[in-house]
């Protein structure tokens, strides 16, 4: 198969290979994709930096962890009649080597998740990491139905889905962006009112929101934890909830007295480690935003498998909103043709 890889971490253009390895086959329990879309998150970048010190976690790291495709092969206690099946998959590159930066990849069968009719394979290779992640903080302190949501980044790959999920189990939902565009993302996401916090003082950002939730609001899902922590501490309400997923300083310094004076719970989520019937919950909730209608993510880019290193680059770079899709060759219709 053809497939990106690396062998020692880096820069994009440095340590990114394109080249010929085995094509894998399933084990017990696991399917094979033929990988029509691959996902670029975040997460992929900083494995592939060593942004966490935590080294090169195998000889050799096929990345991304989220795509799309098409079932080909299954392995032993899978159904054969999985194959053919269009699924989207996640964690593909989590406690696992080669991920869907390839014509192939193989994943747990649990993990490869039918497309609902109509969602294309670009769409699909968008939901993993986001969609598994904006579902639990949504719903890790317990239901949000009739609850005050903020959510903070909701023109981002998380808080977009949040924002659906939010909407979707009956909460009242505010977003905050930093941009016109994703005031228009938030909104199409579901976001019941958006508010660009751009240029605004924290004492600002809490004045305008306060206008829209008088009482406070009563679970925040976080995008930034260091750098907002105090306007969500002051929106709290006593006994609320935050989620966090990702933070600008590892080391940020907390409003200790006031979180607990206010009982507050403070969830920090890493999703590879989310329990499994966490991940099925999501997985099953995201797809069923899709078929009522959710409008998914706008891709930024298209980059094919031979650009891979442009891809990370553009990301990284930040150039566009939007979602960075790298599209995989299908050599096998190529030879029928």
């Amino acid at each position: 198969m053809i497939a990106a890889w690396y062998e020692k971490q880096g820069p994009a253009r440095e340590v990114l290979i394109i080249g010929e390895l085995p094509d894998p086959e399933p084990g017990p329990g696991e399917v094979r994709l033929r990988v029509a879309a691959s996902g670029i998150n975040p997460g992929d970048l900083k494995k592939r930096q060593d942004a966490f010190g935590i080294g090169m976690p195998y000889p050799r790291v096929i990345p991304h962890s989220d795509g799309a495709g098409t079932i080909d092969s299954v392995g032993e206690h899978v159904s054969a009649s999985r194959i053919g099946e269009r699924v989207w998959c996640y964690g593909a590159q989590s406690y696992r080597p080669f991920g869907t930066a390839a014509e192939y990849v193989v994943v747990p069968s649990a993990q490869a998740v039918p497309l609902p009719d109509g969602v294309s394979f670009e769409q699909g290779a968008c939901l993993g990491i986001p969609g598994i992640t904006a579902h639990r903080a949504v719903h890790v302190a317990g239901p949000v139905a009739g609850r005050p949501v903020l959510v903070q980044g909701g023109g981002g790959a998380v808080g977009c889905c949040a924002v659906g999920l939010a909407r979707q189990a009956g909460a009242r939902v505010i977003a905050t962006v930093r941009s016109e565009a994703d005031v228009a993302v938030a909104a199409r996401a579901g976001a019941h009112e958006v508010v660009r916090i751009d240029g605004l003082s924290t004492e600002a950002v809490v004045d305008q929101i306060r206008a829209l939730a008088p009482d406070g609001v009563e679970h925040v899902v976080e995008v930034a934890f260091d750098a907002n922590i105090g306007i969500d501490e002051a929106l709290l309400k006593v006994g609320g909830s935050l989620a966090t997923y990702a933070t600008g300083n590892a080391t940020p310094a907390i409003p200790f007295w006031q979180l607990l004076f206010k009982n507050i719970g403070v969830f920090f989520l890493g999703s590879d480690d989310f329990q499994p019937e966490a991940k099925a919950a999501a997985a099953n909730a995201v797809n069923a935003m899709l078929r009522t209608g959710w409008p998914g993510f706008s891709v930024d880019r298209r980059f094919p498998l031979a650009e891979i290193a442009d891809a990370h680059e553009h990301l990284e770079a930040r150039r566009g909103p939007g979602r960075v899709i790298v599209m995989i060759p299908d050599r096998s219709r190529r030879i029928a043709e």
